[in-house]
């Protein structure tokens, strides 16, 4: 495909296009879940202002509820990214970056806003109904990708019941739905998070678990049936849509969420964080077939810790994040449970160098009275508390998002409301928050910024959680590239 026969859809012709032309982002839409289950309002989008020469900066400037009880809105996604940048010179239109996708865990709605009118008030301009989904046998909407062609494909985690089911739903441009993805007889156990990597003809998935039971808070019998749980990653060849390789990732792998290949689109890597033990298996595709090797590459330990109960048990860092910068340099991995950042250098893919890290919050700060670390293989002493501007931050470190230079990463703490009532519930009552970490792009590093704090507590309906972000001008975990021959 040459430039020359292509105009210019949204986004970006190159990852490193993108970190070196890019923007400075100036506002931050960020899911925001409201975790009084009877507040009529319900789930909201929060537009943040991240612009540092704004009066406003560091507050939420604009709020766009849903109006619905029970939603949790999740992940999000847009109609339109760099995958669709080169567009055909006869195409009738050239596709907008002008719709966000927030789909809701729990009730199976998808809402559709409009950012392009006034990009510091989205509106909701279409919202489509679980039972459309449900028409289609599948439930619990997640990650929401734009396809080059003009599609929106969103992954789902169950059935029409509620029990586990990897698969994909699919929209055309007007957000019609066009049925379920997969080809064939073989299905993914269950799901999560995808990417795809057309150069290679192949897409990988992760799973969590069935809605039925991750919906109740996190039970340790639920393991006892991994049909019902994840340990797997599940490759698909993208042209056909048949899923061709699982990989069980065993044990260790229980819970692999986030996926990414790296940025480059003729790169045949990637890696997976595995939360529940804090794993990070990076896979690559064998250069004689289309099959995948995977193998663990960071090894987080568990923390033997007493929580009040008088007996210990093990406390793994729970990744529910990872994220790499535009340059495929620097992996950024969170520890939910264990409340800290990790920068790793991957110059040489497959051996990380853990090369920084911040503690923001988590499960066993010094300060927490009734918590006794019997036995931790990382550290000598617990990490104090957060403070940021006199606040504590309560809860651990959750979603992240790098900003297109790579030089900020902003971090917010919820999980998902009813994890974080379980084992937040401070947080889960007195709100959660989004802090920013300035990142040394040339040697690493990462530096706590302590004039930036977002701060839920205070929020018009009550104290609010915040999940995931995105910028208006696309970001590191919403964009996939082409290659320009592929």
């Amino acid at each position: 495909m040459s430039t020359e026969a292509c105009c210019h859809g949204p986004g970006y012709a190159t990852p490193l296009d993108a970190l070196k032309n890019g923007p400075r982002e100036k506002l931050l839409y960020t899911v925001t879940i409201q975790p009084n289950l009877d507040e009529p309002h319900g789930d909201y989008l929060s537009t943040i202002d991240v612009d540092p020469d704004s009066p406003t900066y560091s507050q939420v400037v604009h709020r766009t509820f849903s109006n619905r009880k029970g939603n949790e809105l999740h992940h999000s996604g847009w109609n339109a990214c760099s995958s669709c940048y080169y567009v055909d010179k006869n195409a009738k239109s050239v596709p907008k970056r002008n719709r966000l996708i927030l789909p809701a865990l729990n009730s199976d709605f998808i809402y559709v806003l409009d950012v392009a009118i006034d990009p510091r008030k989205p509106e909701i301009v279409k919202v489509i109904d679980g039972e459309v989904l449900k028409k289609h046998n599948v439930t619990a909407p997640h990650t929401t990708h734009c396809l080059a062609n003009g599609n929106i494909m969103i992954s789902v985690m169950g059935d029409a019941e509620g029990y586990a089911k990897g698969e994909f739903i699919l929209f055309d441009s007007e957000f019609n739905c066009v049925g379920t993805w997969t080809k064939g007889d073989r299905k993914a156990l269950c799901g999560y998070d995808f990417w795809y990597q057309p150069y290679y003809d192949v897409m990988v998935s992760t799973e969590w678990g069935a809605p039925n039971k991750f919906r109740r808070g996190w039970k340790n019998e639920d393991l006892e049936d991994m049909t019902q749980y994840g340990c797997r990653l599940n490759f698909y060849k993208w042209s056909t849509q048949n899923l061709y390789q699982t990989v069980d990732l065993g044990v260790e792998g229980t819970t692999p969420l986030e996926v990414r290949f790296l940025h480059d689109p003729k790169r045949p890597d990637g890696y997976v964080g595995c939360a529940l033990y804090a794993k990070v298996f990076y896979f690559k595709k064998r250069a004689d077939s289309d099959e995948f090797d995977v193998k663990k590459v960071i090894d987080i330990p568990t923390k033997l810790v007493d929580t009040g109960s008088g007996v210990a048990s093990e406390m793994g860092g729970m990744i529910s994040d990872i994220i790499i910068s535009l340059d495929d340099r620097f992996l950024y991995v969170n520890c939910w449970m264990h409340g800290d950042v990790r920068q790793y250098d991957i110059s040489i893919p497959d051996q990380p160098k853990l090369v920084s890290r911040i503690w923001l919050g988590g499960a066993i700060c010094s300060d927490l009275p009734n918590v006794i670390v019997k036995e931790d293989k990382e550290l000598t002493e617990r990490p104090p508390p957060c403070i940021i501007k006199g606040r504590r931050l309560e809860g651990g470190p959750q979603m992240m998002q790098l900003s297109l230079d790579g030089k900020r990463l902003y971090v917010s703490s919820s999980l998902y409301s009813p994890w974080d009532k379980q084992f937040y519930p401070k947080m889960a009552s007195k709100g959660g928050h989004v802090v920013l970490i300035d990142v040394d792009m040339v040697n690493g590093g990462m530096t706590l910024n302590k004039d930036f704090l977002v701060d839920f507590g205070k929020e018009p309906y009550g104290p609010s959680l915040p999940h995931e972000m995105r910028y208006p001008g696309g970001d590191c975990t919403s964009d996939i590239w082409l290659a320009k021959d592929s």
